[in-house]
């Protein structure tokens, strides 16, 4: 089996609203969900597990730290592009759903990946793996440090 590119094979499908079963969703609202992945900004996209915290659980008898896994770590954040129509300057509304959905500190929104040798483009299908999906809570909208390139705001999530 060939291996596969990661360029452009990462889908990212935010849910507004519940799934029935959060941590088995359909694929119809998959589907339904925003489809993120070509308004978000690829270079500092954040969505996954991180290091779990540690607790020091050396015996009397070690010679080096000894470090239990405890609690599980997530990280979570998206530069989200906006849209705006080119001769008025207002929000062209069909195609910042993104940025409306998660504008608000304290939104919660479902998120799932997909990484796999499909384009992120591709639809949900039932056979699809789901690299994490998660709950999370936004928080407030930063613009990012570089106001250079195309109008676009941070948006931190804890998962």
């Amino acid at each position: 089996m060939p291996r596969s590119l990661a360029d452009g094979k990462t889908k990212f499908t935010i849910c507004t609203t519940k799934p029935a079963i959060p941590a088995s969703p359909t694929i119809t609202e998959l589907n339904a969900g925003i489809q993120a992945a070509s308004n978000i900004l690829a270079s500092d996209f954040t969505f996954g597990a991180g290091d779990s915290d540690k607790v020091a659980e050396r015996s009397l008898a070690d010679k080096n730290n000894a470090n239990a896994l405890s609690a599980s770590n997530y990280t979570a954040g998206v530069t989200v592009f906006r849209y705006f129509d080119a001769i008025t300057g207002v929000v062209a509304t069909a195609e910042d759903t993104l940025f409306t959905a998660v504008k608000a500190k304290g939104t919660e929104l479902w998120c799932y990946g997909r990484r796999t040798g499909k384009d992120a483009t591709a639809a949900w299908v039932a056979t699809d793996e789901i690299f994490l999906g998660a709950k999370v809570i936004t928080d407030q909208p930063a613009p990012p440090s570089d106001l250079g390139g195309y109008i676009k705001f941070r948006v931190p999530m804890e998962v």
